[in-house]
Protein backbone atom coordinates (compact mmCIF):
# COMPACT_ATOMS: atom_id res chain seq x y z
CA UNK A 1 0.00 0.00 0.00
CA UNK A 2 0.90 3.63 -1.20
CA UNK A 3 1.02 6.56 0.52
CA UNK A 4 1.63 10.10 0.63
CA UNK A 5 3.04 10.17 3.77
CA UNK A 6 6.64 8.87 4.74
CA UNK A 7 7.22 7.07 7.59
CA UNK A 8 6.97 8.45 10.50
CA UNK A 9 10.12 9.21 12.71
CA UNK A 10 11.32 8.10 15.08
CA UNK A 11 11.66 9.70 18.99
CA UNK A 12 15.65 9.49 17.96
CA UNK A 13 15.16 11.86 14.77
CA UNK A 14 13.31 14.23 17.11
CA UNK A 15 15.89 14.63 19.48
CA UNK A 16 18.47 14.66 17.05
CA UNK A 17 16.87 17.51 15.33
CA UNK A 18 16.98 19.41 18.94
CA UNK A 19 20.54 18.77 19.29
CA UNK A 20 21.54 19.93 15.95
CA UNK A 21 19.66 23.00 16.66
CA UNK A 22 21.37 23.48 19.85
CA UNK A 23 24.59 22.94 18.20
CA UNK A 24 24.31 25.24 15.78
CA UNK A 25 23.16 27.94 18.17
CA UNK A 26 25.83 27.66 19.95
CA UNK A 27 27.67 27.90 16.93
CA UNK A 28 26.08 31.12 15.55
CA UNK A 29 26.22 32.80 18.96
CA UNK A 30 29.66 32.41 19.83
CA UNK A 31 31.31 35.95 19.75
CA UNK A 32 33.34 36.29 16.88
CA UNK A 33 37.26 37.43 17.04
CA UNK A 34 38.51 40.67 15.94
CA UNK A 35 39.38 40.61 12.08
CA UNK A 36 37.42 37.41 11.71
CA UNK A 37 34.16 36.27 9.31
CA UNK A 38 32.05 33.49 9.54
CA UNK A 39 29.12 32.33 7.26
CA UNK A 40 26.77 29.42 8.08
CA UNK A 41 24.64 27.71 5.30
CA UNK A 42 22.25 25.36 5.92
CA UNK A 43 19.92 23.25 3.65
CA UNK A 44 17.08 20.92 3.64
CA UNK A 45 13.54 20.56 5.38
CA UNK A 46 11.88 18.54 8.07
CA UNK A 47 13.68 15.33 7.04
CA UNK A 48 17.16 15.62 6.97
CA UNK A 49 18.92 18.58 6.62
CA UNK A 50 22.87 19.86 6.94
CA UNK A 51 24.45 23.00 7.94
CA UNK A 52 27.90 24.21 7.31
CA UNK A 53 30.20 27.31 9.13
CA UNK A 54 32.96 28.61 7.44
CA UNK A 55 35.35 30.90 9.12
CA UNK A 56 38.81 32.79 8.93
CA UNK A 57 39.94 36.10 8.54
CA UNK A 58 38.03 38.85 6.92
CA UNK A 59 39.14 40.72 3.86
CA UNK A 60 40.52 39.82 0.63
CA UNK A 61 42.73 36.55 1.01
CA UNK A 62 44.28 37.86 -2.26
CA UNK A 63 45.59 40.72 -0.74
CA UNK A 64 49.37 40.47 0.38
CA UNK A 65 50.87 42.84 3.38
CA UNK A 66 54.43 43.98 1.62
CA UNK A 67 56.76 44.97 4.84
CA UNK A 68 57.81 48.73 4.53
CA UNK A 69 61.85 49.29 3.66
CA UNK A 70 63.60 49.55 6.51
CA UNK A 71 66.51 51.54 5.91
CA UNK A 72 67.47 54.83 3.88
CA UNK A 73 69.67 52.62 2.07
CA UNK A 74 66.85 50.09 1.71
CA UNK A 75 64.38 52.81 0.23
CA UNK A 76 66.73 54.41 -2.39
CA UNK A 77 67.84 50.61 -3.95
CA UNK A 78 64.04 50.18 -3.98
CA UNK A 79 63.36 53.57 -5.48
CA UNK A 80 65.81 53.43 -8.00
CA UNK A 81 64.51 50.08 -8.84
CA UNK A 82 61.30 51.71 -9.74
CA UNK A 83 62.70 53.81 -11.96
CA UNK A 84 64.39 51.76 -14.08
CA UNK A 85 61.46 49.27 -14.67
CA UNK A 86 58.98 52.25 -15.36
CA UNK A 87 62.43 53.74 -18.18
CA UNK A 88 62.06 50.36 -19.41
CA UNK A 89 58.28 48.66 -19.60
CA UNK A 90 56.49 52.91 -19.90
CA UNK A 91 53.57 51.52 -18.44
CA UNK A 92 50.51 53.16 -20.23
CA UNK A 93 46.29 52.66 -19.02
CA UNK A 94 45.01 51.61 -22.45
CA UNK A 95 40.96 50.67 -22.52
CA UNK A 96 39.79 47.53 -24.29
CA UNK A 97 37.41 46.39 -26.45
CA UNK A 98 35.10 46.37 -23.53
CA UNK A 99 35.76 49.39 -21.87
CA UNK A 100 37.73 47.79 -19.30
CA UNK A 101 40.86 49.58 -18.50
CA UNK A 102 44.08 47.60 -18.69
CA UNK A 103 47.56 48.58 -18.53
CA UNK A 104 49.87 47.96 -21.45
CA UNK A 105 53.84 47.70 -21.63
CA UNK A 106 56.61 48.19 -24.19
CA UNK A 107 58.64 46.00 -23.37
CA UNK A 108 58.03 41.67 -22.67
CA UNK A 109 58.15 40.68 -19.83
CA UNK A 110 57.01 44.10 -17.50
CA UNK A 111 53.36 42.86 -16.48
CA UNK A 112 55.45 40.11 -13.99
CA UNK A 113 57.47 43.06 -12.65
CA UNK A 114 60.89 42.06 -14.63
CA UNK A 115 63.24 44.73 -14.72
CA UNK A 116 66.40 43.29 -16.87
CA UNK A 117 66.14 41.56 -20.13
Amino acid sequence: MLTSHGARAPLAWSAAHVGAAIILSAIILTPAYALDASNTSCVGGWRGYNCATVWGPAGDPHVRLVPEPLDEAEKARLAAGERKWQARCHPVIAHDRYGVARYRYSAAGCEFGVGED
